[in-house]
């Protein structure tokens, strides 16, 4: 038989504040790109601080199991991943005289995305204390304390 285990509603706040400083060191990330001459994408995937935030999500992301704060390490280290993926299609547009107008589009929309990304994941963590999505933690996540999910996309 296997034995069902009981699941913590409620995060330590030590790990609140893993997850703050990660939005924040990808925030950081997105200010270097905006303010310097690196480009948003390149400074988010490229840069120390975008980096220093994945080793981070990885190291910590075990202790996040079972709580709200799981679907948000998971937003965190997709968002790195894709953002590095669409740099690399930009990189083979780039090679071509052709592709450099589609390079740059879709650098520029990628920046795009990974600003909303971060925003929206740290405005749901920060304010509404919430899941990002619920495919991954469903309504009946956390039936004890009978919170409601909502979908974001």
């Amino acid at each position: 038989m296997s034995e069902k285990t009981e699941v913590p509603a409620e995060p330590a706040p030590s790990l609140v504040t893993v997850v703050h400083l990660v939005y924040a060191l990808h925030a950081l990330s997105l200010l270097i790109g905006i303010t310097t001459a690196a480009t948003i994408i390149g400074a988010f995937v490229f840069g120390v601080p975008s980096i220093i935030a994945v080793v981070i999500n990885y190291v910590k992301r075990g202790e996040a199991r079972g709580t709200f704060l799981e679907s948000h390490f998971r937003w965190q280290i997709r968002t790195f991943w894709f953002a590095f993926l669409w740099c690399v299609i930009g990189a083979m547009m780039f090679v071509t005289f052709v592709g450099i107008p589609l390079a740059v589009m879709v650098f520029l929309a990628a920046g795009v995305w990974v600003i909303y990304r971060i925003a929206s994941g740290w405005w749901r963590c920060a304010i509404e204390s919430r899941c990002i999505r619920t495919d991954d933690y469903g309504p009946d996540a956390y039936p004890a304390k009978g919170i409601k999910l909502r979908v974001a996309i």
